[in-house]
């Protein structure tokens, strides 16, 4: 891939310190590529680096989300393939090449998978790896990494899912899992992270309760019947089995076993409908 094609976007909040490395190595190997910085109302000097090193920089007045200054990123690049990289230190610029390598294979979108090392803690280690045994379960594939903001895409089809994606820290599951679901190429290189430069900006609290939320978007994102469907069939064995206690004890029908065996049938029918309104929205977002 010549590099003129390429276009590298670069979330960062408060990262300069890092930023004093990374543009240096970006500009010294990528001289050709389009390096955009996407400054998430930072209140450091990250905008000045930018001007210094003569590279687009892309500003919100407030930090409106990792999620969000992609979007903008992807708003703004003008080439046809984009780079995704952390601008925290994690990332290094030596990968970027074996992504674009993956990526001229023929692939739609090539995410770097981080080794066990490469977490920044224990906690994260295990969340993302129920992360990434829910969403093999899903696609039925193997996914190594669903939360690597370390990525190569084709712009376009990057764009069709926009709409898609949420402000905070979850774009690279949703932007996964979506591709996964309009049969688009994924494929995965295995990297090594570095520890990040400076603090981290999530709150392990307040993100581990939207730990479990993710996990239930990313089931229904892809296939809601995939989530809908074990949850009724167990209420539904659950109220036929104390059904037949019920009957061979006391000889009757209990209002329990009736309102198991109607919850069954109607968390079913949810995950239908859901199931027919995703269709619906890959089928729009593909017109």
């Amino acid at each position: 891939m010549n590099h003129k094609s390429l276009s590298i976007v670069i979330p960062a909040k408060n990262e300069a310190e890092s930023l004093k490395t990374l543009l240096p190595s970006l500009l010294e190997n990528y001289t050709e590529a389009e390096i955009i910085i996407v400054d998430d109302g930072s209140s450091d000097s990250t905008e000045e680096l930018c001007n210094k090193h003569n590279v687009i920089c892309v500003r919100h007045l407030y930090s409106k989300g990792n999620g969000a200054a992609i979007k903008s990123g992807c708003r703004k690049a003008s080439r046809e393939v984009i780079v995704f990289m952390d601008a925290d230190g994690q990332h290094t610029t030596e990968y970027i090449s074996a992504l674009i390598d993956e990526y001229d294979k023929g692939l739609d979108l090539v995410i770097g998978a981080r080794d066990l090392k490469s977490h920044a803690s224990f906690g994260r280690l295990i969340a993302n790896m129920v992360y990434n045994k829910f969403a093999s379960y899903m696609v039925n594939q193997k996914v190594p990494d669903l939360t690597s903001g370390f990525r190569i895409v084709n712009r376009e089809k990057f764009r069709e899912f926009l709409h898609l994606y949420p402000n905070g820290f979850s774009y690279p599951t949703t932007s996964t899992m979506a591709f996964y679901r309009s049969g688009y190429s994924v494929g995965f290189i295995p990297i090594s992270a570095n520890k990040r430069v400076g603090k981290s900006h999530i709150q392990p609290l307040k993100d581990g309760v939207r730990f479990f939320l993710i996990l239930f978007k990313v089931g229904t994102l892809f296939s809601p019947l995939k989530i809908f469907f074990p949850f009724s069939g167990f209420t539904f064995i659950l109220g036929f089995s104390y059904y037949l206690y019920t009957y061979m004890v006391w000889e009757r029908f209990t209002n329990m076993s009736a309102l198991l065996l109607i919850s069954s049938i109607l968390i079913f029918l949810i995950g239908l409908v859901s199931e027919q309104i995703t269709m619906l929205l890959y089928q729009k977002s593909n017109e």
